[in-house]
């Protein structure tokens, strides 16, 4: 009696596996958190120090045009202004995801709907080759290709937005359209053979149905690729021009928040209000990035209704 009682009270091996597991699986998410909280501070305490350090006027910084931290300007305040660079990288993304979404619909319902195996066979090895690539390898085809079709087309330099919204357009593309496609595969197979059940053509229902169920999943993916769009760095910096100025077009030289970054950061002293400004403009980009990832969760919420 006693041997059976000491063996229902003693856990099994595999009970002791899955509270090991549970641990396991704790400390790795709490991992994570730290790994993300400590980003969100040590880039918090660095870009606030601007304006609490260096006594910046934070609505000078968001809506000045000047930009030169290293001069003081007429009124004797430093020329720190990050306006340009904020409307330089919403123009250049918003952009892109305007050129890139039909077209991402579009290869989207062609391997889904129209042809799924030629597209699988033929549009998902390109998409997958377009993803790999590094960002460097487009900033190389924008720099050789693009901007001087630019400067031949429309003259000036062949730098600006036009430049840098053609090269995001090709880079988040693969993104957009992959996510689109998995939204269209998601609809309900049901949906297609009621719409086709009540007359409806293929097109009616592609247009009518099957995408309107899918907009969710595809706002998803619009935003998914304005997030990486509006991060980039490297292949925008490459054919954006880097003219820390209001854009007055398309095709003059403008600047990004990223690119602006990446070309001041190595060049600053820590602590200097140079390097802090550059850290208020990394502070941003990381606010950007959690809004972006707030506007992806509300889609996936409405969608899940």
């Amino acid at each position: 009696m006693e041997d059976i009682q000491k063996q229902l009270l003693t856990k099994s091996k595999r009970a002791r596996m899955e509270q090991v597991g549970k641990f396991v699986s704790f400390i790795c998410i709490a991992f994570i958190v730290l790994v993300v909280a400590s980003i969100f501070y040590f880039v918090a305490s660095k870009g606030l120090a601007t304006f609490f350090v260096d006594k910046v006027n934070i609505f000078s910084f968001l809506f000045g045009t000047g930009w030169n931290p290293g001069q003081v300007g007429p009124d004797g305040k430093p020329l720190v202004g990050a306006l340009p660079m904020i409307v330089g990288s919403f123009i250049v993304t918003f952009l892109s995801a305007i050129v890139a979404t039909p077209f991402a619909i579009g290869a989207a319902v062609f391997m889904t709907e129209i042809s799924p195996k030629r597209g699988t066979k033929i549009l998902q090895p390109v998409i997958e080759l377009l993803v790999g690539i590094p960002s460097v390898v487009y900033g190389f085809i924008g720099l050789s290709v693009v901007v001087p079709a630019i400067r031949s087309v429309f003259g000036g330099t062949g730098f600006g937005i036009l430049s840098g919204t053609f090269v995001l357009f090709v880079m988040i593309l693969p993104t957009v359209t992959s996510m689109t496609t998995d939204a269209i595969k998601a609809v309900p197979r049901y949906y297609r053979e009621a719409s086709l059940g009540l007359g409806a053509t293929r097109w009616q229902t592609i247009w009518k149905v099957i995408l309107r169920a899918a907009t969710p999943g595809i706002l998803t993916a619009v935003v998914f690729g304005m997030a990486r769009a509006f991060g980039e760095a490297l292949a925008i910096q490459m054919v954006i021009g880097n003219a820390a100025v209001m854009p007055t077009s398309l095709t003059t030289p403008a600047s990004t928040l990223t690119s602006i970054l990446t070309m001041g950061i190595g060049n600053t002293i820590m602590g200097t209000l140079e390097n802090n400004v550059l850290w208020s403009l990394a502070l941003l980009l990381l606010l950007m990035s959690l809004v972006f990832n707030i506007i992806i969760r509300l889609i996936g919420k409405k969608g899940a209704l």
